[in-house]
């Protein structure tokens, strides 16, 4: 793919020094880790997809779930397959490759990106979902990792069509971004707009990159985040323990990364 729009905002920002004259401002940073700080529920985390890369915490709520959409296609399809293994059909989408990795009846995919709009190649999340999932399914899964796509992705989809996911899991990418204005305008904006429904229940940095510190805080570019859909909440409490005993390197040659503590609460 083309360079993000993130990666763009980057280079818009050392263009014209944004990060070293006015960098976002501890307030603002502050303000947005408070908000995104992680919650355990009525629901258990499970692991989804094996030890390595491609293996996620989710919710043990998947009970009535059948459907799943997983814009970008890895080397693997471990998530995926187990899903399958559960009943939860997936419908997966990619240009950069021709087909999924493993074959399973439960796979459906389509060589095309999902983005900001309609274009060649290109198809947004609301047309995409409209296209193949059942009238009133509004119990499925979204999990996305499309290398900095997620944030025009979220910016165009509407807010009732991602109040259909129960569950949602993202790997964000370019999080040290938060610390030029730009990205922080954009990045916390895509947050702010999930926080509406749902609760984050757990984050674990991708150890492929090492964290990036500014002002105080410390981040991981590479982040992954899973939501749960507010209403399938009864009680909540801070998260205070990080990493999750099931948490594991995604590149096991790698240093291990733990969650920086402005991520958490104390």
């Amino acid at each position: 793919m083309k360079d993000s729009l993130i990666a763009m905002l980057k280079k818009i920002a050392l263009k014209f020094n944004f990060f070293v004259s006015r960098g976002t401002g501890v307030d603002k940073l502050q303000f947005f880790f408070n908000k995104i700080k992680p919650v355990t529920t009525n629901h258990k985390l499970v692991r989804i997809g094996g030890n390595g890369d491609g293996g996620y915490l989710v919710p043990d709520d998947l009970i009535g779930i059948q459907t799943c959409f997983s814009p970008g296609v890895s080397f693997a399809a471990y998530f995926e397959n187990e899903l399958a293994g559960r009943g939860i059909k997936s419908y997966m989408a990619d240009f950069s490759v021709e087909k999924t990795p493993i074959t399973n009846d439960f796979f459906s995919f389509e060589k095309i990106f999902i983005g900001f709009e309609n274009q060649p190649h290109f198809i947004n999340l609301d047309n995409w979902v409209q296209k193949n999932a059942r009238a009133g399914d509004n119990e499925m899964i979204l999990q996305m990792d499309i290398e900095g796509g997620e944030y025009n992705v979220l910016i165009e989809s509407s807010s009732e069509l991602l109040k259909r996911f129960r569950i949602i899991i993202i790997e964000f990418h370019d999080m040290d971004s938060l610390f030029d204005p730009i990205g922080f305008q954009l990045i916390s904006s895509c947050f702010y707009k999930l926080l509406k429904d749902f609760e984050i229940v757990h984050i674990h940095p991708n150890n492929f990159y090492k964290n990036v510190s500014h002002k105080g805080f410390e981040i991981p570019p590479l982040l992954e985040f899973t939501f749960l859909r507010k209403d399938r909440i009864n009680n909540t409490s801070f998260a205070t323990s990080f990493p999750h005993e099931l948490d594991k390197k995604n590149v096991a040659e790698n240093p291990y990364i733990a969650l920086p503590v402005c991520f958490y609460k104390q």
